[in-house]
């Protein structure tokens, strides 16, 4: 117990909160919001005081702070007056404030709206039976869905090991050497495949070839990125075609899908070897639960296997979000696209989680990039391993076996009312030829939507259905009388169906390997398990739950509940993405109002919501840039401006997009050098498609010169692309249109409060000018975009269709005035942030009048020359005061970037400075000697409690310097689970799935 002995003194110390400033004491938030109400009628339960942090003495206090009187005087000086919009244009008259409860009513009502049918299209969309305990303990929970991406390990080892339970499931289920941590959707990981077939055999062969049974979203999707690398894509039969020498000689790869899309379970192994024998690649789509029937793709000669994970307890969610999977051979590891998590240990030796091998992200990259990943689908992946976890290697079998033994009594009973099944080897899917029996098919689909169920739709003489965990004996039932209706053939009752022993499986593709050995899905099968085991390990990453998180160019704000609770309501969960549109009027409505605030908010004309993240916003507004050249005879048109101070996705999405990139200065201030681009705008003009640009800057501060950058690139035959990942300083202020834009993506889950979930979902949809609006993309199922449309970006008609709901409710909630107000708020709270560490950091950049953006760059290479402390110190050091870091090292190496958003407090950001303060007077302990350089404790953070409660102690510093450096963490403190992460060792001793039961047992 000596250990203890100076904690416990410091613990009798008398705990003092930390306080607002003297002068605001009194000024409570009350009981409902912080103003009055202008009426005995008007709503107490107002949004936009629960949402924006500061209160208006808090706002005037920082306001003092800086000098002002007025926040309109302020944002004078921070918002350059040239590309101010009226303040009108983002107002109460233009977008209308909702209170919380009209909000809830109003969703209630649209809900309603979408007409509550059985869906069995499949296609690789399921209805997902989600177990409750993780619906509300894992889906539900801030704790899972406000965190960020597992950047700092020593804070995130949760999801982390969550994760490596997702990759352990899809190496074990699909029989590959290793899985990344989930990609966007099935159709997008296809895409993806197939870009590193490619790239496999060094752009020499450019032909892919794609089997007739892959889905149609996916062929769509695949269409759109192969025009942008010049892959030739052929579609056909691959047990048939592909004899051809010509083909052959010019095949980089194949996919196929298994079971495909009409249901056939077809012995690809043969075509395996023919296509390796071709120098090939081949990649197959799959499906999880019929892995647990089916030989696996790796034991038949798969080099890559992908799909989606939905069914294992996600929702259908009109379309997603939903968690692809990827996995390959280890020859390919170091190629596959997205991330990755990975064993490693810490500087103690103890085992833990990191983010592996993040060097070969494609995005950093940058122009030499093939793709332009840098997130995943991070709480659906964690979702669809706890489902794993719940049920186990057994029940999901049990699942499976259930599902298959009900397809196989539907086709016979069908077949006995005179239809033909055309596939007789099945799992779940079954297509019927109806001719001879009925007219045609729409004489089943009327039977079919009569009795409230729908079919998929093939020809006019062929019908699909497909079956899931959801389907229960009266649905087995329903489905074959629908048949019998159509044909005024009598009815079944469940009591003539009986059971069929033999699967419709061949036995040589049947599984005889065993999965999913490890203990982890082999022990918490109770609910009280389970949800301990959640709980565990969410108690080891720190969320918005617990403190700010004031990482750059990410704005991690409020995920408020009131916009969160609709999400799971079945009337929007449970609807299929190719549902009839008769069907969906409530989600329509949705999408058409958020599609319309939108374009108010950006200034443009029309919008696309299918882009399921940040980067697939950037990637599907180039290719619409590219469509407009191409429509105009300018197909030639393919350099694309970005500065070097871009987000490297920005330039791996210009070339996934067929661009060429051609890098653009900055100055010294961080302004673009408007000189450079205008020399190379014209000395590209004939070839110049676009120019990317982020607003405001990367840098954080606003540009006078974006007009005239813009001017520039117009005037020289070029299209201008606004990165709008930081539109959270511009709403109600300026707009990408008035900067001079043509197309801008947002990102859903920064501005417009989608929470990030622990690393994805995200949504990145595009608004685009009046003349571009013709592009905007389609989908071969549910046409959306314009006249001219470019081909599908995402699997589904409008991507992560969800979890717009959220967005669409934040917006109706806060209203223009609200939205205008948080901007507002954001780049007060920056600016006050940036006043606060004056004279302890270098402030990197600011603009004329001394002011920042919505974020502010600190430069620590000060410190690094002094005593040899790195950006990595301080971030580490910063979690044992409880926060997460800013963004680190970006987008200058030496740098750390800030952004508090219009969420936090003003005693939140004053408990944050205060932290950074603290840590610049340990910083310069060490740079006058009172500490080692080696041995101090930067160096040494973050200090977990199995470090601080050891029983040795040679730290030249004490326990309490250690675990308490500020009297406030005594009362409320997040503990990192781990000591700082070893990261060569994880690199060079590359281990990315669960511990094996011998491993378990060895570390007892």
């Amino acid at each position: 117990m000596a250990a203890f002995s100076n904690i416990r003194a410091l613990l009798s110390r008398n705990i003092t909160r930390h306080a607002r400033p003297a002068h605001l004491k009194g000024f409570a938030r009350g009981l409902a919001t912080a103003k009055a109400p202008s009426s005995l009628f008007a709503s107490l339960d107002t949004f936009s005081d629960r949402h924006i942090g500061p209160d208006d003495n808090e706002v005037a206090h920082m306001l003092a702070k800086l000098g002002y009187d007025s926040m309109d005087a302020f944002v004078a000086d921070t918002v350059p007056e040239k590309i101010r919009v009226s303040s009108a244009s983002v107002s109460n008259e233009s977008i209308p404030a909702l209170s919380e409860s009209e909000l809830f009513q109003r969703a209630k009502e649209l809900g309603r709206a979408n007409k509550p049918f059985k869906s069995f299209i499949g296609m690789g969309y399921h209805n997902a039976v989600v177990p409750p305990v993780i619906l509300r303990n894992v889906m539900e929970s801030p704790a899972w869905y406000t965190p960020y991406t597992p950047y700092q390990p020593e804070i995130a080892q949760g999801r982390l090991e969550s994760l490596v339970n997702f990759q352990t499931m899809v190496m074990s289920l699909t029989s590959m050497d290793i899985a990344n941590a989930s990609l966007l959707d099935e159709a997008t990981a296809a895409a993806e495949g197939m870009v590193m077939a490619f790239t496999g055999s060094n752009g020499k062969k450019r032909t892919f070839f794609v089997d007739g049974g892959v889905a149609p979203q996916t062929v769509a999707v695949l269409r759109t990125r192969a025009k942008g690398f010049g892959i030739k894509l052929v579609v056909g039969d691959a047990l048939a075609d592909l004899d051809d020498e010509a083909l052959r000689a010019d095949l980089c790869g194949v996919l196929v899908q298994y079971p495909d899309v009409n249901g056939a379970v077809k012995d690809f192994s043969g075509l395996a070897d023919s296509v390796h024998s071709a120098g090939a690649l081949l990649v197959c789509a799959t499906d999880l639960l019929a892995l647990t029937m089916l030989k696996p793709p790796g034991e038949w000669g798969a080099d890559i296997v992908l799909g989606n994970s939905a069914r294992f307890g996600v929702p259908a969610g009109y379309g997603g979000p939903h968690a692809a999977f990827f996995a390959c051979t280890d020859k390919l590891k170091r190629k596959m696209p997205g991330r990755l998590i990975g064993r490693s240990r810490d500087v103690n030796g103890k085992p833990a989680y990191r983010l592996a091998l993040q060097t070969r992200e494609q995005h950093i990259r940058r122009e030499k990039a093939t793709s332009n990943i840098c997130t995943s689908q991070a709480l659906l992946a964690n979702m669809a391993a706890m489902y794993a976890v719940y049920h186990g290697p057994v029940n999901l079998q049990r699942i499976a076996q259930k599902v298959h033994g009900f397809t196989q009594i539907i086709k016979n009973a069908v077949e006995n009312y005179g239809y033909k099944a055309v596939n007789t080897q099945y799992f779940d899917t079954l297509t019927f030829e109806v001719n001879g029996v009925v007219k045609d098919a729409e004489a089943i689909h009327s039977a079919a939507l009569a009795a409230g169920i729908n079919l998929r739709r093939i020809d006019d003489h062929h019908v699909g259905l497909t079956l899931d965990e959801s389907v229960g004996a009266e649905d087995v039932v329903a489905l074959i009388n629908v048949f019998a209706s159509a044909a005024s053939l009598p009815p079944v009752s469940l009591n003539e169906l009986s059971a069929i022993s033999a699967p419709a499986i061949p036995e040589s593709l049947r599984r005889t390997s065993p999965f999913l050995p490890h203990p982890v899905f082999n022990t918490h099968h109770s609910e009280t398990e389970m949800l301990r085991y959640i709980y565990h390990l969410q108690s080891k990453d720190l969320g918005l739950v617990h403190a700010m998180i004031p990482l750059g160019s990410c704005t991690m704000k409020l995920n408020s509940t009131s916009s969160m609770i609709p999400l799971t309501w079945p009337e929007f969960a449970s609807v299929h993405p190719f549902a009839p549109k008769d069907q969906v009027k409530g989600y329509e409505q949705i999408i058409k109002e958020l599609e319309s605030d939108l374009c108010k908010i950006t200034g443009f004309h029309a919008c696309s919501l299918q882009p399921n993240s940040g980067a697939a916003g950037e990637y599907a507004g180039l290719s619409v840039i590219k469509a407009y050249h191409e429509s105009r005879g300018e197909g030639h048109r393919d350099v694309c401006l970005i500065p070097v101070s871009a987000h490297g996705t920005n330039p791996a999405s210009a070339v996934m997009a067929g661009l060429k990139v051609v890098p653009v200065k900055t100055h010294a201030d961080g302004n673009l050098d408007l000189e450079d681009l205008k020399a190379k705008a014209e000395k590209h003009k004939d070839k110049l498609a676009a120019f990317m640009i982020t607003y405001p800057s990367t840098f954080g501060v606003f540009e006078d010169g974006v007009q005239d950058a813009c001017k520039i690139i117009h005037d020289n035959g070029g299209q201008v692309y606004l990165d709008g990942a930081n539109l959270n300083a511009q709403i109600g202020l300026t707009n990408p249109a008035t900067c001079g834009g043509d197309v801008c993506h947002m990102n859903l889950h920064k501005t417009f409060a989608i929470p990030h979930g622990g690393g994805g979902p995200g949504v990145g949809p595009i608004c685009v000018a009046e003349h571009l609006a013709p592009f905007l993309p389609t989908h071969p199922i549910v046409p959306t975009g314009g006249d001219k449309p470019i081909n599908a970006v995402a699997a589904a008609p409008y991507g992560s269709a969800s979890i717009l709901l959220i967005s669409w409710a934040y917006i109706k909630m806060l209203g223009g005035a609200g939205l205008s107000d948080a901007s507002k708020i954001a780049l007060l709270n920056a600016n006050y942030m940036a006043h606060r560490l004056s004279g302890h950091y270098s402030l990197r950049y600011k603009n004329g009048k001394g002011r920042v953006a919505h974020e502010l760059l600190i430069d620590l290479a000060e410190f690094d020359k002094a005593a040899g402390l790195k950006v990595m110190d301080f971030a580490k050091r910063l979690q044992d005061y409880g926060f997460h870091p800013p963004t680190c090292s970006w987008p200058i190496s030496t740098c750390m970037l800030i952004e508090p958003t219009e969420s936090e407090t003003l005693e939140e950001i004053d408990r944050f400075c205060d932290a950074m303060i603290q840590i610049r007077k340990e910083a310069e302990d060490i740079i006058t000697g009172k500490q080692p350089k080696d041995n101090n404790v930067l160096k040494n953070a973050p200090h977990p409690i199995s470090v601080i409660a050891a029983e040795e102690w040679n730290r030249p510093y004490s326990r309490q310097t250690a675990a308490y450096p500020m009297p406030w963490l005594l009362e409320k403190k997040f503990w990192p689970t781990v000591s700082r992460i070893d990261d060569a060792y994880g690199d060079t001793h590359l281990i990315c799935d669960c511990p094996s039961v011998e491993e378990s047992a060895s570390s007892l």
